[in-house]
């Protein structure tokens, strides 16, 4: 026994030496690569930059302020003031492509397997992974509260190193922003979003927790039913909980806009019913013109519509039923010859991890397309940024 312990005792060591560090090779390899990779391989563009949009249509653009209700740019491991040649936005590409008000939208679960046919909210979540991989503090590997407090914490630190970069919490805010557009178009506005209450741990007082923070707009559900009530691409579609009921009600308190995108028919029903004033849905597709699940249905359009709210058309694939902006710019047609052009806004999407037509500085590409679908000058004006300004102007809180 003590001979075979000294003659096969240094190569053992060795051997777990080797090991130790082939472990440690791995896991540098997970935390310097995993995150890069995945967002490149999901967030893709059908066409790369740069783009050449008409002379028309870049002449408009160039005047326009565009305001884009959903972007999931927070998630990610960029530095979101520096430019990067993966994924769809960042600072520097949303200026270019003319970017005046951008909604960054916080996501704390994004369950394994999801389906528009049906997301089980027990599937595994890959959240904690991809948050492990970007190095987030550990606190949220397993908190989605504090996931989502912590992208307001990116946020503000990067608002904190641009001056022209504004994170805005009330209306005396907005109309700050609007002030510095007409002086300096590289002025930014940038508004947060909660995707999905799911963030709030089954505790109403968290509401106040996320709007301390700055969070100005929440969906109750993401791609899975929760406790607040049923998603679109959920299992039950069920309606309003009790704890939803209350979360809503604590919403309209705290002046958070209410957000409808993934919200079930019966969930969509049931906050209509509870409360007033406008509410938008920041992305989204329409049944008429791309029939999913997902998507919303005439009599929703109808009943957001009449409550002075917005939807918001995104640019993915499976919400418009095809590639390029021009299925963006129908869905948008349909939309607005159904319920008024004031309806009408633009929820990209951007980063969501979804096929895009072009990046960020392609923007100009959906001007020139809503102008190919018939919309004026005007009509255009209004769906690229005008018709979110005036509903924010009615749902932010008048001041700090």
């Amino acid at each position: 026994m003590r001979l075979s312990a000294i003659r096969f005792g240094p190569v053992l060591r060795l051997s777990l030496y080797i090991l130790a560090g082939l472990l440690v090779l791995v896991l540098l390899g997970y935390f310097v690569g995993a995150a890069p990779i995945a967002d490149a391989r999901y967030n893709t563009v059908q066409a790369e930059p740069p783009y050449a949009p008409s002379g028309r249509a870049k002449a408009l653009h160039d005047t326009l302020m565009v305001a884009d209700l959903h972007n999931d740019l927070l998630l990610w491991g960029r530095d979101p003031l520096e430019r990067h040649d993966r994924g769809h936005t960042d600072v520097p590409r949303l200026r270019e492509g003319g970017m005046g008000l951008q909604v960054l939208a916080a996501v704390t679960q994004v369950p394994r397997g999801r389906s528009y046919e049906g997301t089980s909210a027990d599937a595994l979540d890959q959240i904690p992974f991809l948050a492990a991989a970007q190095r987030w503090p550990v606190r949220t590997w397993t908190s989605r509260l504090e996931r989502a407090r912590y992208q307001a914490e990116k946020l503000r630190r990067a608002a904190a190193r641009d001056e022209g970069l504004m994170l805005l919490r009330s209306r005396a805010d907005l109309d700050t922003l609007l002030a510095r557009r007409d002086e300096n178009r590289a002025a930014m506005g940038t508004l947060l979003a909660v995707e999905g209450l799911h963030a709030l741990e089954g505790e109403t007082a968290h509401v106040d927790t996320l709007a301390d923070d700055g969070y100005r707009m929440m969906s109750l559900t993401h791609l899975h039913d929760n406790a607040l009530g049923g998603s679109s691409t959920g299992l039950r579609h069920g309606g309003l909980t009790d704890f939803g009921a209350a979360v809503v009600d604590r919403l309209a308190a705290r002046d958070v806009t209410i957000d409808l995108a993934h919200a079930s028919e019966a969930l969509i029903d049931d906050v209509l019913a509870r409360t007033s004033g406008p509410v938008v849905v920041s992305h989204t597709g329409v049944r008429a013109t791309c029939d999913s699940p997902r998507n919303l249905s005439d009599r929703h359009i109808e009943a957001v519509a009449v409550r002075g709210g917005v939807i918001g058309v995104g640019l993915w694939e499976t919400a418009v039923c095809g590639t390029g902006p021009a299925a963006t710019a129908a869905a948008m047609r349909y939309v607005a010859d159904r319920v008024g052009v004031e309806h009408v806004a633009l929820g990209t999407d951007f980063d969501g991890t979804v096929s895009v037509p072009f990046d960020a500085t392609g923007l100009p590409l959906l001007t020139e397309a809503l102008l190919d679908e018939g919309f004026t000058p005007q009509e255009t004006e209004q769906i690229m940024g005008k018709n979110v300004v005036r509903v924010l102007r009615r749902t932010l809180p008048p001041a700090e």
